[in-house]
Parts: C-alpha cells; sequence; structure tokens
C-alpha cells in the first residue's frame, strides 16, 4: 500500500492561469487549459539524487514522472544536457539564474532511496522566475515492486499545483483485450494503469467479454458476458478474479454501472422482446425497472452526485441522449443534433457528459452541458466510440478502430479542448476502456 509521508500545504489554485511566468506579487506560476492554442510550459527536472540503494530505480522514477507531464501535452522538459546548474544535493539552494538562463519556468528536484523493500521518492517544486517554492516538499513510498505509483504521485503533485486541476496519473483502466480474426474475436478483460503499463488480465478469452465498468472504489468490476450464450450482467471482483451474474435476470442484461456511492446498480434488461433500465439494489438483488417504452433504453450512467442518470434511446426514432431522474419519471431529451447519439457517460465533475455520435458516415467522441448545450466534437474518424473520463474530467479515453480487413480496435486519449490525441501505449488491440478511480 502506497503511503503518503508528509504533506504540509498545497496551493489553492482556483481557475486557469496563463502558459507563461507569472511573477510572485501576480500569483504563483501556473498554466491555462482552454480552447486556444497552448504552448507547453518548459520545465526542468535536475537530476534526481540517490540517497541509498535506488540504482536503477533513480533514472526510472524521474523518466516516468516527466513523461507523465509531457504526456499532457501541457508541459516541455527542457533536457538535461541543457542545464547549467548541477546541484549536489537535494538540500542543496535552487540557484535560480542558473535555471532563469536556460528558460525553465518550473523547476522540479528529487531524491530517491530504497530500504526494508520500499522506494522513497520526495521532491520540490519551484518557480523559476519569482525565485520561490511552489508549495511544500512531498514524499511518497511504494513496494519496489510497485514504484511506479510512487512516481505518478510525485507527477500528480506537480501536475495539480501548476493547472489547479485534480490529479489523474495514479489510476487504472480496464479494458477488453482483443486478438484473432476480425469476424471471430477472441476477447478478454484486463486493467492496466493509465498509461498502459502493468496490465494484468482477469478473465480468459474462453467466452465473448464486453464493456466492463469498475465500483467506485475500484474493487470490482461489472461486465457483459455471452458464457450462456446470451448476454448477461457479471460482477467480477478484481482481487480474487470470482465472478457471479447479477441477481435474479429473467432475460437478456447487458450495459451495468454501479451508481457513485455503490449501493445501485443500472443495466439494460431485455425481456419479452422490450428493452429498458432497471436499477438493482447492489447487496440485495431486488430491482425495479426505471423506464417503461417500447423503444430501446441502454448505456446507463449516473451523475456523480448519483441523483440523475443519462442514458441512449430511440424512442425518437434514432439513437439519442436522454436525462431522468435516478429514481425513474419522465426522460428529458438532450441531445437535437443529426445523425446517432449513444455511450453517454457522466464526467466526474457533473458539468460535462461525454458521447458517441455518428454521422455522415464517420464516427466522432463528443462533449456537451448537461443540458446539451456546447455541443463540441472532439474526434473524427472512421469508427471512434465509448468514452471513459480520467478521474479529474479533464481527458477522454475511447476506442478508436483502423478500417479495412485487417482494421483492429486502439485505445486513444484526448484533452477535453479536443487537443492532445495521443494513442495508449499498449501492445495489441484493445476496446471498452474504463477509468476507474484514484488509488489510494
Amino acid at each position: 500500500m502506497l503511503r503518503k509521508l508528509f504533506l504540509t500545504s498545497a496551493l489553492a489554485l482556483a481557475g486557469l492561469g496563463l502558459a507563461a511566468p507569472v511573477l510572485a506579487q501576480d500569483g504563483p506560476l501556473r498554466i491555462e487549459i482552454t480552447d486556444g492554442v497552448i504552448e507547453p510550459m518548459p520545465f526542468a527536472i535536475s537530476t534526481f539524487h540517490d540517497e541509498g540503494g535506488a540504482g536503477e530505480l533513480l533514472s526510472q522514477v524521474q523518466n516516468l514522472i516527466a513523461a507523465d507531464l509531457t504526456g499532457t501535452g501541457l508541459f516541455r522538459e527542457i533536457p538535461s544536457t541543457a542545464h547549467i546548474a548541477r546541484p549536489d544535493g537535494f538540500e542543496t539552494p535552487v540557484a535560480y539564474e542558473d535555471w532563469k538562463a536556460i528558460n525553465a519556468q518550473a523547476l522540479i528536484t528529487g531524491a530517491v532511496r530504497v530500504e526494508g523493500g520500499k522506494v522513497i521518492v520526495k521532491f520540490r517544486l519551484f518557480d523559476v522566475f519569482a525565485g520561490q517554492p511552489l508549495g511544500d516538499g512531498m514524499q511518497f513510498d511504494a513496494s519496489t515492486g510497485n514504484w511506479r505509483r510512487a512516481a505518478h504521485k510525485a507527477a500528480d503533485q506537480v501536475y495539480a499545483r501548476l493547472t489547479g486541476e485534480g490529479p489523474y496519473f495514479d489510476s487504472r483502466v480496464a479494458f477488453v483485450q482483443e486478438s484473432g480474426p476480425k469476424d471471430a474475436r477472441r476477447k478478454r478483460i484486463g486493467v492496466m494503469d493509465y498509461d498502459g503499463a502493468n496490465v494484468k488480465y482477469l478473465t480468459d478469452d474462453s467466452s465473448l467479454v464486453l464493456a466492463p465498468r469498475f465500483s467506485p472504489d475500484g474493487s470490482k468490476l461489472l461486465y457483459t458476458s455471452f458464457v450462456s450464450g446470451f448476454p448477461k450482467a457479471m460482477m467480477l471482483d478484481v482481487n480474487s478474479l470470482g465472478s457471479r451474474p447479477l441477481a435474479d435476470q429473467q432475460g437478456m442484461s447487458f450495459s451495468p454501472r454501479f451508481s457513485p456511492d455503490g449501493r445501485w446498480i443500472v443495466y439494460s434488461l431485455e425481456k419479452n422482446g422490450n428493452t429498458d433500465i432497471y436499477q438493482m439494489d447492489a447487496a440485495s438483488g431486488a430491482q425495479r425497472p426505471l423506464t417503461n417504452a417500447p423503444s430501446i433504453e441502454t448505456s446507463p450512467s449516473f451523475s456523480p452526485d448519483g441523483s440523475q442518470i443519462v442514458f441512449e434511446s430511440d424512442r425518437s426514432g434514432q439513437p439519442q441522449l436522454y436525462i431522468m431522474s435516478a429514481s425513474g419519471g419522465e426522460p428529458k431529451r438532450i441531445s437535437f443534433g443529426s445523425g446517432r447519439y449513444g455511450t453517454p457517460v457522466w464526467s466526474p465533475r457533473g458539468d460535462m457528459i461525454a458521447f458517441t455520435r455518428q454521422e455522415g458516415g464517420k464516427f466522432h467522441i463528443g462533449v456537451m452541458r448537461t443540458d446539451g448545450s456546447e455541443e463540441k466534437m472532439l474526434t473524427e474518424s472512421f469508427l471512434d466510440e465509448g468514452p471513459t473520463w480520467a478521474p479529474n474530467g479533464r481527458v477522454v479515453m475511447f476506442t478508436r478502430v483502423t478500417p479495412g480487413g485487417n482494421g483492429e480496435p486502439r485505445l486513444h486519449s484526448v484533452d477535453i479542448t479536443g487537443r492532445n490525441m495521443r494513442p495508449v501505449k499498449l501492445n495489441g488491440a484493445a476496446s471498452d476502456p474504463d477509468w476507474g478511480p484514484l488509488l489510494p
């Protein structure tokens, strides 16, 4: 278990700032995230110091922190070959003029040691132009086999202080790994670090599985299985790998998802040719319908406060997005563009909904406000689908399928401004991502 050893204070970076140095009297150094063009903030990482037994972990930790930050598209690392200052220890005073000379706006210093089977990472962050620290030093530890978590935690704190956004690097993503020919795919559920590392498979590929969805604490997954020959909503324990069907489902069930407090499960249930959204008590298995219409209702997703549900329905003639109370009732349509809308998912911030839109032979990942306003397409391709939100509501991950007979799905991510489209560094075909919560 990773443990935070000390934290004295963090800067309250309200709102958004500029991707340029800001003098101390004007406020702390920060970077503004807008829809406009962003010039990445140049930062430097002074070579971390080995405080005992770090060995190869020293450079691995430092490189991972840099990779997390540059991977956002908001930061640019100044290479060590350009550094003038070469401090000889973690406590060495910062020579601000040397870092100003290479145009570093932010500076990270750090140290690593290994003792008792643990790797201990500490860091400090500095505003170079203001000539002062940005918050207090922090220290994290993890088992040596789990050193990446300590590095992600450190990078999360740097990111949060420089952007005012919540962290997201120390998190996991569930996904479906795919193999075999296009007309006979074999699928199994896996989990990985947000950046595609540390892959672990939780099911085999003996039966078709779809759409894994984390519980709020990340300990369980809901998914759809075809082990019986028909779709059934299942629950899987991430640690023990034990799985079971949801209680007493009379009919085909699919698209299950937890409520934010983990008490409820919503899913689609097909009975007598009609597909509606049902609610189940996760503890008792008691269930009841939330919709009752001749149309197809599917892909339910809770608002972060658990009070509302967004879902997909073809009650208007083609798939569109609707919002209703979490207790049921008359839904309100929120999508009105041309084409087909589906796979909605509510942002962890509560302010936006991500979705898939098919229009004019193209697929898009889009976002809109919860009332349907300010709709914006983030992507366009042969086939993009199935968005999922990072824990801070800043980044969306999705599946992109390449065209042609040999086309296959791959995971990609994009910032909600539509910038920084990136493939996830994961070997092989993969689909159906679900971004889990920050790890404890």
